[in-house]
């Protein structure tokens, strides 16, 4: 049994957050970002959100997943959030993804957000679609070919809000 906190990273949290976040992006089919995070600009891009968090389980200090939140945009769409989520390979279907996404709700609530809007949901990331439906996201319709996917194939997204 795992004892799951969610809670605000700190310096001895990169290492793992860099595996976790790296995974997903070596993965190719779920987060825009190409480039692989190395201690330093990964301290740096952590560091620079309105708010990162990890999921930790407080038995053995493990990191099982980390998110962050951001402005999605600036000046008068400056209240709409934006945030991703990742979690560790081996420990998906955990629910900690749930988990992350409603620490995230609360913390963007709290940051003075009214909005927390997803602009790229890969139309095949059937765990995440399935998880924002639950949790009261709207979708937004469908952006075809809008995903590059690592095999060079493009996938539709879709972005989701939901009101805070």
């Amino acid at each position: 049994m795992m004892n799951i906190v969610i809670r605000e990273f700190n310096k001895n949290d990169i290492d793992q957050m860099i595996c976790i976040w790296n995974a997903i992006v070596e993965e190719g089919i779920a987060f825009p970002h190409t480039e692989q995070l190395n201690f330093e600009n990964g301290l740096e891009f952590f560091t620079g959100q309105s708010f990162t968090g990890v999921a930790e389980d407080t038995d053995n200090n493990e990191i099982l997943g980390v998110y962050i939140l951001h402005p999605n945009n600036i000046g008068r769409c400056g209240h709409i959030s934006n945030a991703s989520y990742g979690v560790k390979q081996n420990r998906r279907g955990l629910h900690i993804g749930e988990k992350l996404v409603c620490h995230c709700l609360q913390k963007a609530k709290e940051l003075g957000f009214t909005i927390l809007q997803f602009n790229a949901v890969v139309s095949t990331n059937y765990g995440a679609l399935h998880l924002y439906e639950k949790l009261g996201f709207i979708k937004l319709g469908i952006i075809p070919g809008g995903f590059l996917m690592k095999d060079g194939t493009y996938q539709d997204i879709i972005p989701h809000y939901r009101s805070l």
